[in-house]
């Protein structure tokens, strides 16, 4: 028996799904346990390239089953188009993927609310994805939810909905001046797609305790960074995601006790990136930020919106919070490639704040937002590293840049990868 929780150690879009999708050959369960369609990941193999936004990274993999678990908001649309495309594509789904009864549901009112309470936000807006996510789980902790099991169920649904709708007619048109949604139309349409899912849908924590009983290992899928986090991220520039998207979620996402966690694998992107509004300290509006975006294999967009990514370099003293909070044993590191053609690289290894040097993120939104980057300069490679596969033939600046970022975590770094195709990483340690 064996559980490992793959997290981001940043925020988000750290090549958290490419790092799943190696892990899970050794795997028998990979699970999906918080966020929803708002976090994508990316997956290339040999069918081609894959965006992912709730269906686990593991799903490629024949013999692997694959959990959405009660963390997890799903748009049922969204899951049955990526369903389909999957299955167009030879991905066998079907007796694979299990959704938890107690999964919430992504409702219409949800995407509405969302992007009228983002206009009225006006310069202060978040930046969220559009897609409905915070209103969905504020609707989750305000016990006013719609759940999968309601869903599958035509009179639970029926009944269900004949109050929330009405009750949410009166934020469309009272708050925000929008047209009221007809309850008869959502039952109908929400009814369908239920009974689509239904298939799908059952407890699964305990499926996935009964396979911790086997012998199984399970493999828990981290979404977005945990910089994102609601209570320990950058406030209130974060995710509303409940459970938190923090390693100690998992548990409360999937159903397991914090006890059966045996490793926390953190990963992290060899810089750092962002989407959306919020303090970034080492971001860089330059034409070095510009080459850091457009200059590996893949350029720096968001999988799920397309956003051109914010860019900077490897932030330290934030990387060094996430490895804490977390308890992180091991880490990945990701896109050391994207680093092959500077001269020299920047570290953050500390913050001055109000005339102060400070080595851990601040609470405070202004502080965060006035901190001041205090780089330590190492030397670049200047050498392609996409082609190797041992870490003793990487150039010696990069391996002492992956030390480097080794110290700052205070854990071991197991994998790093060099491009984004399967085989374009190497492996150091163990880590399943």
């Amino acid at each position: 028996m064996s559980v490992i929780v793959v997290i981001g150690g940043q925020w988000g879009d750290e090549g958290k799904g490419r790092i799943v999708d190696l892990l899970a050959r050794e795997a028998q369960i990979v699970a999906r346990y918080s966020a929803a369609n708002n976090a994508g990941h990316t997956i290339i193999n040999e069918l081609g390239e894959f965006k992912l936004h709730l269906v686990p990274a593991g799903i490629f993999y024949p013999d692997k089953i694959c959990v959405i678990g009660n963390g997890v908001v799903v748009d049922p649309y969204v899951l049955l188009q990526e369903i389909a495309e999957l299955e167009e594509r030879g991905v066998e789904v079907k007796n694979r993927l299990f959704i938890s009864d107690r999964a919430h549901i992504l409702m219409p009112y949800h995407k509405i609310i969302e992007e009228m309470d983002e206009k009225l936000r006006g310069k202060h807006a978040i930046g969220t994805t559009g897609r409905g996510v915070t209103p969905a789980f504020a609707d989750k902790v305000g016990r006013a939810g719609i759940r999968m099991a309601d869903l599958i169920d035509p009179e639970a649904l029926a009944a269900t909905l004949a109050l929330r709708v009405p009750y949410k007619n009166l934020y469309l048109e009272k708050l925000y001046g929008a047209e009221p949604l007809a309850v008869d139309a959502v039952v109908s349409e929400y009814s369908e797609l239920g009974a689509k899912l239904r298939p799908y849908v059952q407890d699964t924590s305990s499926l996935v305790q009964q396979a911790l009983k086997s012998g199984d290992t399970v493999l828990l899928e981290g979404a977005q960074g945990s910089l994102l986090d609601l209570d320990f991220g950058t406030y209130e520039y974060v995710t509303s995601s409940v459970p938190s998207s923090v390693a100690a979620g998992a548990c409360l996402g999937m159903g397991i006790g914090p006890t059966q966690i045996d490793t926390v694998l953190g990963v992290y992107k060899a810089y750092n990136t962002r989407v959306g509004a919020g303090p970034m300290p080492t971001e860089l509006t330059d034409e070095i930020g510009d080459l850091l975006r457009e200059g590996g294999p893949r350029p720096e967009y968001g999988s799920t919106t397309g956003r051109p990514r914010r860019c900077g370099w490897f932030d330290g003293v934030a990387a060094r919070f996430t490895a804490r909070i977390n308890g992180i044993g091991a880490a990945a590191l990701t896109r050391l490639d994207v680093l092959d053609s500077f001269p020299s690289i920047q570290v953050c290894t500390a913050y001055q704040v109000d005339g102060q040097v400070v080595d851990t993120m601040p609470a405070n939104s202004a502080a965060m937002a006035s901190a001041v980057p205090v780089y330590e300069e190492l030397p670049g490679w200047n050498a392609d590293t996409s082609e190797v596969r041992r870490f003793e033939d990487l150039p010696a600046q990069a391996q002492a840049y992956v030390r480097f970022v080794e110290e700052i975590l205070e854990a071991p770094i197991c994998l790093v990868s060099v491009g984004p195709e399967r085989d374009q990483c190497i492996s150091i340690k163990e880590v399943m």
